[in-house]
């Protein structure tokens, strides 16, 4: 880093603007106008915690359309224009995430072992609680939004071939499963068809099996 960039960075932090980069373009934070939230996602209810809100939101949403299109209409009345909303999470792939993206709300997402290094700030035994971490996102976006990715909203087509190509990886690794299984039980009770083949779960040897 030259000394023109480390001024440059200097004078940011002074004046409480953080640069953001990543390899395509450069996203300034003024964390002094920005109401920062972090969100702990789950699989039933999401915590949230918010630095800058003008009214404490919702502190738990449930994992549904209702709750999540309540937490986002109360994201966009704590600020004039949802730009300047800027949401911290673990993931960038969730419905959480995906409406908030709808709503031109700024999201930021954080690898969790990098999130882990935050946690002793806070708790110095390390112990995880989800309400402490969605603080914890939020201060970190605050003072440390360097280590963040902003996600950005990808074009439908991608997104498609994205979940066709993940189900074709678990359909893939749920075939592999069956077939070791299978071999498994041919080789207790009727090794002499693996004299024929190794892989049992070809479509010839699936045919043979299922003759009567």
């Amino acid at each position: 880093m030259t000394d023109c960039s480390r001024e440059r960075q200097y004078r940011e932090r002074r004046s409480g603007a953080v640069a953001w980069h990543n390899s395509k373009r450069e996203v300034a934070i003024d964390t002094e106008s920005l109401v920062l939230v972090g969100i702990d996602w789950a699989s039933s209810a999401h915590q949230v915690r918010s630095m800058g809100a003008e009214a404490a939101g919702p502190a738990s949403v449930r994992h549904n359309a209702a709750g999540i299109g309540a937490m986002v209409d109360w994201l966009c009345s704590q600020a004039k224009q949802p730009g300047q909303v800027s949401v911290a999470i673990e993931t960038p792939h969730a419905p959480v995430v995906e409406a908030l993206l709808d709503r031109s709300i700024t999201v930021f997402d954080i690898n969790p072992k990098q999130l882990d290094r935050f946690r002793d700030r806070f708790s110095p035994a390390g112990a995880k609680d989800d309400r402490r971490d969605a603080l914890m996102l939020a201060s970190s976006l605050r003072t440390d939004c360097r280590c963040f990715q902003r996600v950005e909203a990808l074009d439908p087509a991608v997104v498609e071939l994205r979940e066709w190509s993940r189900m074709a990886e678990e359909l893939k690794g749920e075939c592999i499963g069956l077939a070791n299984c299978a071999r498994q039980q041919l080789w207790r009770y009727y090794p002499q068809v693996l004299d024929l083949t190794e892989d049992v779960g070809t479509d010839w040897a699936l045919a043979l099996w299922a003759l009567p």
